[in-house]
């Protein structure tokens, strides 16, 4: 059979998480819930960044960029399944899963930058503090934020347009609850070389490159508290770092445990049950990791519900 253009392509459906419809009113609920909470929670880090001077720090300016990046990850993909339930629909145009495929990449890949730039913010405070101010002034963070977004972007550009030049030959099931480059490669009945390696190196420099930075600035952070000689020197330091360290670990083992299995097991809907823990329980649990042991955000939050500046 002839592939067909992708442009004829007259259905794609989001399979999701359950077939069972006496399930669906449960998951509707229980992702609305989920989807408010992860909205709500990072705009009360975001407002509490902007309004209180005592936050206008790098850390929390990183902070709110990261709140921002969350956001946009689960609206790129928990409204579309929430209507799709309400209506009784698993379709999504074809220009709707590429609009997904854009956004969902460039939200993901925007989390492993700011997470990689956060982990270098608490390498220079801890290992260089005397000159942390002057490296990390207002310029050279905007410049870093700046840079995390336009990697992002290029690569999901990149990524989306090698979508539409693939073509398929008939409609998609794909088995998840949104758009992924990975899904749409794997459907696909013409040539993927190209994308395979796009992919792959993209894994390994926007994935593996980041992760490995995070590690490094941990290593170097690590040898630094070492070095303190107080005890109380040494957790004041590494509480500074334990909030980062709680979402670097949940954002990446997540990730890694949901590809794993999803080469491991045959059940398509198990894998999709697994990913709700990296694109939507990880950005909803981000702001209370942040806030639950932090005292500056605890104190600007009361500062807020008081009305003092």
């Amino acid at each position: 059979m002839e592939p067909e253009n992708a442009t004829q392509i007259y259905k794609i459906f989001l399979l999701g998480i359950s077939e069972n419809s006496t399930l669906q009113p449960f998951l509707f609920g229980l992702f609305l819930f989920m989807y408010l909470v992860t909205v709500l929670g990072n705009l009360v880090i975001i407002l509490l960044t902007v309004s209180d001077s005592h936050l206008h720090i790098p850390m929390y300016f990183f902070l709110s960029s990261l709140s921002f990046a969350d956001i946009g990850f689960t609206s790129t993909s928990i409204p579309k399944m929430l209507v799709n339930i309400q209506i009784h629909s698993k379709v999504i145009t074809y220009e709707g899963c590429i609009i997904q495929v854009y956004f969902f990449t460039l939200f993901g890949v925007l989390d492993s930058l700011l997470l990689t730039v956060m982990a270098y913010d608490c390498f220079l405070d801890i290992c260089h503090p005397l000159h942390y101010m002057v490296i990390m002034n207002l310029r050279v963070c905007g410049l870093l934020v700046l840079v995390s977004w336009v990697t992002a972007a290029l690569y999901s550009l990149l990524g989306s347009l090698m979508t539409l030049s693939l073509s398929f030959c008939t409609d998609l099931e794909i088995q998840q609850f949104l758009c992924e480059i990975n899904e749409l490669i794997q459907l696909a009945c013409s040539n993927t070389f190209a994308n395979d390696i796009v992919m792959y190196f993209a894994v390994v420099l926007l994935g593996g490159g980041p992760f490995a930075g995070i590690l490094y600035s941990y290593a170097k952070i690590d040898s630094s508290i070492s070095a303190i000689s107080s005890a109380q020197g040494r957790y004041k330091a590494f509480s500074t770092c334990t909030s980062h360290i709680s979402v670097v670990s949940l954002f990446y083992f997540t990730i890694l445990g949901v590809y794993r299995s999803s080469s491991v097991s045959q059940n398509t809907q198990s894998t999709a049950r697994a990913s709700v823990m990296y694109s939507i329980i990880t950005h909803m649990l981000n702001p209370f990791i942040y806030s639950l042991r932090n005292k500056d955000i605890m104190g600007a939050l009361r500062r807020l519900s008081r009305g003092k500046p």
